[in-house]
């Protein structure tokens, strides 16, 4: 009882009033509890790891409080054989009783934070509402959930979650995406836009065609790596199993010398001391800190970024990024929208004739008009984006008849009984219209970075609509964000050298690969590796998941394909770049508090193993208990998990 004397006579003053040797077998009674109740997991785990012929911190613990348990069993049943032998029958059952509660209070500490993640996780799950309102034959049906089908038609009101994810149909809105994305602010929806389940509708009703159901859902698709990601293991996570490996049967050695110096160099302490320094030094070096050094880290990091719109696959992918040097960036879909849009109608001077006498918004519809109904036949992207503008502007289209794509080139018909070209100066060239009334804005056009489409009508020049697949708003301050990192960004494009170019110029990237399919992607990526770069690629597409798994760190956009989700290390919640500077600030800083806990850890057992065997003693008269050993091995591992407490205030920008 003389390491709590003093508490105890204050606290607990009854305890002396009882006869010493029924207070050690009341001691020994609770020791048994506590052993066999609360301590239980130590025993049995470190017996597993015996017949396993390995050793871990449940070893340590194990033998440093069974040794005590057993010492003081030993003195209460029988003090006299003790007695007999010159030795005091002291017992120890309170520092056992502590240093199991100490060791507890540490693993507590660590589920707590774990705890944290599984109700971040839950509250994802309980996003999806348990049924919704589904239009079979124009009648309304509110059905359960696990009833909707693929293709369904579902109505979401204002104020209710989107059950699933799907495609607008009809109606516009706002979207609150931040429980999945981390977007601040509503998204506006309407026809043809993408929407997820477990969002919530805002202010207008939407009706959508229900695609992704259950596993295959974006909301399911997060939960899921969310889990993965927080149950994988950091590459520096080796270097401390490494170290634990050796450390035991090192402790175990050294706890063993450390009895046998105390009883050889000063004997007359007694074999209780020698008993007592080598109990201390087992409780001090149980490698709690050094376990929870990584894990807990990954699993705050991976949380953070969750509610940052960062989707992380692991502690891999963590330790990948922070040693990324090279950006790359698919430009389509990734730094611009991915679908052309028309930006500008330039028109033809007019003739002397009826057109003369329409004004200039007449003349545009009427271009307008006649373009898009000649290129609603073909199945061109850039088409699509001249027939999307018309029906913006609300124009009836007119049947084009005796259609022609003309490769290359650009597609031939008639609409309304006239003539009408669409296409290169190529085509106008061929069929011998004269494009000098507008060639230079045609050039300055080419030279933005845009697409100009050549209209002509009965052989003669009518006008050019410029389309563009336009860059994201957020895409330039990104890259800056990307720059400021101290990152270089490579662009890759599928489009003309001259186009990527001007793209290039707008965004601030600092080398540009252009004319590049798929394969070639793959080929760019290997290229800079070969050039001893550290590469992060970021895409959408189904062509970018080949270049993605090739990059050393693959970025996907979750608005992207499927299979580009797959092939990715990080998913970028948002439909934007500014996540890509957040990932690199999260790893950086994740990978900075890793270090940190595993030199702390290793630092307090360099110092608390010498200072537990008496190393100080014959100097300073320092001599640490098992107990204060256990307090300092217990607000070790408490310092590691606050320390990866803090990755939850990252700020990224």
């Amino acid at each position: 009882m003389h390491v709590l004397d003093p508490v105890l006579r204050r606290v607990l003053p009854w305890i002396y009033e009882i006869d010493a040797n029924t207070l050690r077998w009341i001691l020994l009674a609770i020791a048994v509890f506590v052993a066999g109740w609360a301590g239980r997991r130590f025993y049995t785990k470190a017996w597993s790891a015996l017949q396993h012929k390995t050793a871990d911190m449940n070893t340590l613990v194990a033998l440093g409080t069974g040794a005590a348990f057993l010492y003081s069993a030993a003195t209460t049943v029988a003090p006299g054989f003790f007695l007999s032998h010159g030795i005091a029958p002291d017992v120890y059952f309170e520092a056992g009783i502590l240093i199991i509660g100490l060791v507890l209070v540490g693993n507590t500490l660590e589920s707590r934070a774990k705890g944290q993640t599984a109700a971040a996780l839950r509250k994802l799950v309980q996003l999806q509402p348990k049924t919704a309102t589904i239009l079979r034959d124009d009648v309304e049906q509110e059905l359960p959930l696990e009833s909707i089908q693929s293709g369904d038609v579902v109505l979401v009101r204002p104020g209710k979650r989107i059950p699933t994810d799907g495609e607008v149909i009809s109606g516009k809105s706002s979207v609150d995406e931040s429980m999945l994305t981390g977007e601040s602010l509503p998204v506006e929806k309407t026809a043809r836009d993408r929407v997820m389940g477990g969002t919530l509708n805002q202010r207008g009703s939407l009706r959508y065609r229900a695609t992704s159901l259950g596993a295959g859902s974006t909301l399911a698709q997060i939960v899921k790596l969310l889990r993965d990601a927080q149950g994988s293991r950091a590459p520096i996570q080796q270097v401390a199993d490494r170290v634990s490996a050796i450390f035991v049967p090192t402790v175990l050695a050294i706890a063993i010398i450390t009895f046998g110096a105390w009883r050889v160099f000063a004997p007359h302490f007694g074999v209780m001391q020698a008993f007592a320094a080598a109990i201390t030094v087992l409780v001090i070096a149980c490698p709690c800190a050094m376990g929870l050094a990584v894990p807990t880290a990954v699993m705050v990091a991976t949380g953070r970024g969750a509610a940052l719109g960062l989707l992380i696959k692991g502690g891999e992918a963590l330790q990948r990024l922070e040693k990324v040097d090279t950006v790359v960036l698919d430009k389509t879909g990734t730094i611009t929208i991915g679908h052309p849009q028309v930006t500008d109608v330039l028109l033809a001077p007019p003739d002397k004739g009826e057109e003369a006498l329409l004004n200039i918004a007449d003349r545009e519809d009427r271009v307008i008009r006649v373009a898009a109904a000649l290129e609603r036949a073909s199945e061109h992207p850039l088409a699509e984006a001249v027939v999307r503008f018309a029906e913006d502007r609300s124009l009836t289209l007119p049947e084009a008849n005796e259609f022609e794509s003309l490769t290359g080139l650009g597609v031939v018909g008639l609409v309304e009984g006239r003539t009408t070209l669409i296409g290169s100066p190529s085509l106008m060239e061929k069929y011998d219209v004269d494009v000098r009334s507008l060639q230079k804005e045609g050039e300055r056009i080419a030279e933005e970075g845009k697409t100009p489409l050549w209209i002509a009508i009965d052989g003669r020049l009518a006008g050019i609509v410029a389309v563009e697949d336009t860059i994201k708003p957020g895409s330039v301050e990104a890259i800056r964000k990307i720059h400021d990192a101290g990152l270089r960004v490579v662009m890759l494009s599928g489009d003309s050298e001259r186009t990527a170019n001007a793209i290039a110029r707008r965004v601030g990237v600092d080398e540009v690969i252009a004319g590049v399919l798929p394969a070639g992607k793959v080929e760019a990526v290997k290229r800079l590796q070969a050039a001893r770069c550290v590469v992060a690629m970021v895409g959408d597409g189904v062509n970018d998941a080949p270049a993605l798994a090739q990059a050393d760190v693959g970025m996907t956009m979750a608005s992207g394909a499927d299979i580009a989700m797959e092939a990715g290390d990080v998913t970028l919640m948002r439909s934007d770049l500014a996540g890509v500077s957040a990932a690199f600030t999260l790893s950086r800083e994740t990978m900075r508090v890793m270090r940190q806990n595993l030199f702390w850890a290793f630092v307090y057992n360099v110092i608390g193993i010498p200072l537990a065997a008496g190393a100080l003693y014959p100097v300073f008269g320092l001599l640490l208990s098992p107990v204060v050993a256990s307090a300092a091995m217990a607000l070790s591992s408490f310092s590691v998990v606050m320390n990866s407490l803090r990755l939850r205030r990252v700020k990224v920008g």
